[in-house]
């Protein structure tokens, strides 16, 4: 790849103007074909270190997927993570909350799906709504019952970015790795793709009218956006901003990071102890006969 994923990290205490960053980049692929065959060894590779990670059993690594509408996460999900091991990966995807969600504090509902040890978590959406789709809706806010005092402080949003980025070092501090992508589309391209949806049958089912009441609030989910990775994005628990107008070329900029991350890893297989050997040969002779 010409241009290293790492271009597309947000540094820590970096000031983020989405008007500045590409959505769209020179592809890292020639053709239809390359682009299978380098997205295919990228997978391939990932399912090297996932099955590596399952029996070194002491890491666990999260993804987290946030984007406007569209950008193209669960098509990200389906390819990238394809070659990946079911029993060692999970994907959730999280919805409006429900009544006893609600009546936790924020990050309660994605702490009890956080990927256990030699697992890999897949977050579609994530704790991140919350500094998100609840400051762009009030209303959103107002249901989850806090106390009025809380809400009504100046440093209410900054409190929640500290409660997220203290919640992500305590994890990593125990071992679980995070990976944050913010795919980044263009309202242009948005806009193209949603016509597909009506113009397919195939993909009626993804469009409704709430994706264009949600369009008309683009520049509110933009200054959200923008807040939210310059007061999240950490050395332990970076944000990555994908170019997503070219879905090919944002999974082979998701896949690379992906191989960063876990390639950065100490992990080794266990130690075969000698009695361990002796019992295999024994179980070898056995089989032979």
């Amino acid at each position: 790849m010409k241009n290293h994923p790492k271009h597309f990290r947000v540094k820590p205490g970096e000031s983020v103007k989405l008007a500045k960053w590409p959505t769209r980049v020179v592809p890292f692929y020639k053709s239809k074909r390359s682009y299978e065959e380098l997205l295919g060894g990228h997978v391939h590779e990932l399912a090297r270190l996932q099955a590596l990670m399952y029996a070194h059993n002491r890491y666990s690594v999260l993804v987290i997927f946030q984007a406007m509408d569209a950008a193209g996460k669960d098509g990200a999900i389906a390819h990238v993570l394809s070659g990946l091991n079911p029993q060692g990966c999970q994907v959730y995807s999280f919805k409006q909350p429900s009544s006893e969600e609600l009546a936790h504090d924020f990050l309660w509902r994605t702490t009890c799906r956080l990927p256990e040890r030699g697992h890999i978590g897949i977050f579609n959406r994530s704790y991140y709504e919350e500094v998100l789709i609840t400051r762009v809706h009030p209303e959103i806010l107002a249901g989850e019952r806090l106390p009025e005092e809380l809400v009504g402080k100046k440093d209410f949003w900054p409190d929640r970015y500290r409660s997220i980025t203290d919640f992500e070092l305590h994890l990593h501090r125990n071992g679980t790795r995070i990976i944050k992508f913010f795919l980044h589309l263009s309202k242009q391209e948005q806009r193209r793709r949603f016509l597909a949806r009506i113009d397919e049958p195939a993909k009626n089912w993804k469009f409704s009218m709430a994706d264009i009441a949600e369009r008309k609030r683009w520049d509110d989910y933009r200054d959200a956006y923008e807040d939210c990775l310059h007061a999240t994005s950490s050395e332990v628990a970076p944000w990555y901003v994908v170019p997503a107008d070219d879905k090919e070329n944002a999974r082979l900029i998701i896949s690379q990071v992906l191989l960063d991350e876990l390639g950065s890893l100490k992990m080794s297989y266990p130690e075969v102890s000698e009695q361990r050997r002796k019992e295999l040969r024994t179980i070898r002779r056995l089989l032979v006969r």
